[in-house]
């Protein structure tokens, strides 16, 4: 099921006063107007970090950062960071799928 609201003096819009609009629609436009996109992103890509590497990885991640298009990850164990280093690649291609775009294209583990 697909809401719609009406759109009424919103002069920003290309649309006609009397179009409907997603709600998707709306909440898209108001973060690119205020500005919210890249704190937006950073939250999905922790949000994605936590999911796609599960709760063993979680544990021992202390912070989660995108710098630049450079996904920088700290860890708190040097045998996860050793292990994780191996698959970087694989990492930034799968976090890049699940977000839906190429926001990463370079993976830091410290």
């Amino acid at each position: 099921m697909d809401i719609k609201l009406k759109a009424k003096n919103y002069t920003t819009m290309a649309k006609r006063e009397n179009d409907s609009f997603s709600i998707e629609d709306l909440m898209q436009l108001f973060i690119k107007e205020n500005k919210l996109t890249k704190g937006m992103q950073k939250i999905k890509i922790e949000e994605t970090w936590h999911k796609m590497m599960g709760q063993g990885v979680t544990v021992h991640t202390t912070s989660v950062k995108l710098q630049n298009k450079t996904l920088v990850i700290q860890l708190n164990s040097s045998v996860l960071r050793e292990e994780l280093s191996y698959g970087k690649d694989k990492i930034i291609k799968m976090m890049n799928e699940e977000i839906g775009e190429e926001i990463i294209s370079k993976l830091i583990l410290i």
